[in-house]
């Protein structure tokens, strides 16, 4: 039977079982685990670590750091790797872990449960089932799994808040079918073939604008640029933002780029990829050196810029590195 590390850091999946608690109670959960899903016995030899308890909206670059270190000193004593973690921050988290765990040879299943675990109707029972079962496969990912799906992590994006299908992966396909059978799919088992690098850096000088009609430039004239090393802009469709008039965000960005600030340019769609080529304003953007996000999360846009700044890049390797699929976060 396989050695499967349970680690604990918080969430819904963690609240109190007393009914309409909405309070961490991380003693009592890891207390009656086996006693709520004893079918865990059957699935694998499971050893429980408490890493953190927080409620995700809290998480920062300080958790990552954590989770990078239990699961770098623990690579060689386990098969496999399950996160508990909550759902509004998981995917970020996720894209954190890929860049900080380059190739990481073993599968790391991150879930959690939209209703804790004490309600009747919660979702953790089967999630938790799942991501334990899958840990226990040949899968080379940091993944995520909710509600019969198993995606990428740095492929994935919370869309539901109130319904037990919460995440999709809008740009790749699932990487597993979850049904009375769990089928993996052929691409994603050899997809990390690398060597194994422990990369835990990550840098917070990083500001996300989302764009929207009547946005005035003036209002970010706030931002202190001296201290800003990259600026990631959620632009209209394929990669659009106003360039006309009093409104025009080019100046701006001119701004940046005179800074040594990255500009980086990701879409509010969640779907397809940014495209710098197709529209004047995105080669206006291109020109001025702006950086296309591509198919990537935004998530994944924001955890690859912090890991590269950490990594404390030169512009140019910078540039080369964000462009590139270092962890299976964008399209070539």
């Amino acid at each position: 039977m396989k050695k499967i590390l349970l680690l604990q850091t918080g969430g819904t999946i963690a609240m109190n079982f007393d009914r309409g608690s909405t309070q961490l109670d991380p003693h009592k959960w890891s207390d009656v685990l086996y006693k709520e899903i004893p079918e865990l016995e059957q699935i694998a030899q499971l050893q429980i670590k408490n890493v953190f308890f927080e409620d995700s909206s809290d998480i920062n670059q300080t958790h990552w750091l954590q989770l990078v270190q239990v699961l770098t000193d623990n690579v060689s004593a386990f098969d496999g790797f399950v996160i508990l973690h909550g759902t509004d921050t998981m995917a970020y988290t996720a894209s954190a872990l890929s860049f900080a765990l380059r190739n990481f040879p073993k599968p790391v299943i991150m879930t959690g449960s939209q209703v804790p675990m004490s309600n009747i109707r919660s979702d953790a029972r089967r999630n938790l089932v799942n991501a334990v079962e899958l840990a226990t496969s040949n899968l080379k990912e940091i993944a995520i799994c909710f509600n019969d799906h198993l995606f990428r992590g740095n492929r994935s994006t919370k869309m539901n808040i109130n319904d037990f299908d919460a995440f999709t992966s809008p740009n790749y396909p699932p990487i597993a079918e979850i049904g009375i059978k769990i089928k993996l799919f052929e691409f994603a088992v050899q997809s990390q073939n690398g060597k194994f690098e422990s990369l835990p850096v990550f840098d917070h000088a990083v500001h996300v604008i989302r764009l929207f009609p009547n946005l005035n430039p003036v209002m970010l004239d706030c931002l202190n640029l001296k201290r800003t090393k990259a600026v990631i802009f959620e632009a209209f469709g394929i990669g659009n933002i106003p360039a006309k008039g009093e409104y025009s965000m080019i100046p701006f960005i001119e701004k940046c780029i005179e800074n040594d600030c990255h500009v980086i340019i990701n879409s509010q769609a969640s779907y397809d990829s940014v495209n710098l080529d197709v529209y004047s304003s995105g080669k206006i953007l291109k020109k001025l050196g702006a950086l296309s996000a591509g198919d990537m999360t935004m998530e994944a846009s924001i955890t690859k810029t912090m890991h590269l700044l950490g990594l404390q890049c030169s512009k140019s390797e910078f540039e080369t590195l964000f462009n590139q699929n270092i962890s299976g976060e964008r399209s070539q």
